[in-house]
């Protein structure tokens, strides 16, 4: 199998100097690229939000209302992205960060073989305290990759912790293919692989966590996908008698589309797609991710699927700039009205895959412990996947989060600086009993 780099920068810095690094050789997990990244000026300039601006340009107008006097009385303010990074700096030490950008063997739609890409993250210099597995949120421009950006998810590398964040099928090295958004099992699977091929390279190069409990993390389409994961851990690879046993020490979810059919629901009855792209990213993920019988240019009117290759395909474009391409949140202005009927046979079989592809439809109760936060605000994936959820899950060991906390974006950059906190608070509360 030849692996064609293209569209990708991998940065080619030789050096790290491994403890063990000869024993990593023949392992699964290859390195092809490694740099170091100093967080002590900040993040660095390709760190990119949920809505594909990058962090230190993104700025938000917001309202929010004052609890003491109701909702009547109401403030607007604005805030940047710089500024709450900032804050979120403020947490760890460990401004040193270990880049490295490798391949692995996966499975693809038809279950070949097929090797993806992605980062992992560590501090530099010193063995990781547990690592993070983390699902990225929806990119479209290759340059969003984790392979080929700093995500912002690395912050938590400041507080001594290991990320290993898979770029997904359709970006860094498979660049060139159709990502199948939303196939959560596949998707879900392809997470994990990273996950099982990373961790012998790490005891080989001697950065084996200290503990060696994983935690879930992953917001939007990762918080979905975060919460497949858990479910192809807990149903396949927990057992005792599993040689490929993973043990997860806790689950952070945030802003998923936990049930799929509900969020295009959502498109449809509202007429309303604030976050334009996800309209044919879904449309095309059912199709290709589930093999369906049907054309794209039956559902999408002919204006935007004409560009589909161009503007999503291409990987050009980063997700704020194909919404800016694609100009208009009318729902209607996207689908055809074949698409919209909801008594045709093409939504019949769209929804069919969708529901398959829906975590809150799995038949499966969360065992670890999870933590699940969703702004009833959100603007781009309806709160009610988050209420759909926990009605699900009601016996599950789960702490739901939810509040009037700004948009989508607002509460992604809230959603880490909860994660920061959680973790900083275990920390502390195990040290008090050692």
């Amino acid at each position: 199998m030849s692996i064609v780099l293209t569209s990708c920068h991998f940065r080619q810095d030789e050096f790290v100097d491994f403890a063990n690094i000869e024993a990593a050789k023949g392992l699964a997990f290859k390195v092809i690229g490694q740099h170091e990244t100093d967080l002590e000026q900040g993040l660095p300039s390709n760190c990119y939000l949920p809505d594909g601006i990058p962090v230190n340009e993104w700025t938000e107008e917001y309202e929010s209302s004052d609890p003491a006097n109701g909702p009547a009385i109401r403030k607007t303010s604005s805030v940047t992205g710089a500024a709450i990074v900032q804050e979120l700096l403020k947490y760890g030490n460990q401004n040193k960060v270990t880049e490295i950008v490798g391949t692995y063997p996966t499975i693809d739609l038809n279950w070949d073989t097929v090797i993806l890409s992605g980062k992992v993250m560590l501090p530099r210099g010193q063995r990781p305290k547990r690592m993070i597995l983390v699902s990225h949120y929806t990119v479209c421009s290759n340059s969003e990759a984790p392979s080929n950006c700093f995500s912002l998810e690395g912050i938590l590398v400041k507080q001594g912790y290991g990320l290993i964040i898979p770029d997904y099928m359709g970006y860094g090295i498979t660049a060139n293919q159709v990502h199948p958004y939303l196939v959560m099992d596949l998707t879900a699977r392809n997470v994990l692989d990273m996950y099982l091929a990373v961790k012998p390279w790490l005891k080989a190069v001697g950065m084996e966590p200290e503990h060696d409990e994983l935690i879930l993390m992953g917001y939007s389409q990762g918080g979905a996908n975060t919460m497949a994961v858990e479910h192809l851990i807990e149903t396949e690879y927990y057992a005792d008698e599993n040689p490929k046993q993973v043990k997860i020490h806790r689950v952070f979810a945030g802003g998923g589309p936990y049930d799929v059919k509900a969020t295009y629901e959502q498109f449809v009855n509202t007429d309303l797609a604030s976050y334009p792209v996800g309209v044919p990213l879904v449309v095309q993920g059912m199709i290709i991710g589930n093999k369906l019988q049907m054309d794209m240019r039956d559902l999408m009117q002919e204006w935007i699927y004409v560009h589909l290759d161009d503007w999503i395909n291409s990987k050009k474009y980063t997700t704020g700039q194909v919404n800016k391409l694609i100009g208009t949140h009318v729902t209607h202005e996207l689908l055809t009205p074949k698409a919209l009927d909801q008594t045709s046979w093409e939504v019949s079989e769209l929804q069919k895959a969708m529901v398959a592809n829906s975590i809150v439809s799995f038949s499966w109760t969360p065992e670890a412990s999870v933590y699940i936060a969703h702004s009833m605000d959100d603007e781009t994936v309806s709160f009610q996947n988050a209420s759909n959820a926990k009605a699900r899950w009601t016996n599950a060991n789960i702490t739901y989060n939810f509040g009037h906390y700004g948009g989508h974006v607002m509460t992604c950059l809230r959603f880490i600086g909860a994660v920061q906190e959680l973790l900083k608070k275990e920390e502390e509360e195990r040290k008090q009993y050692e």
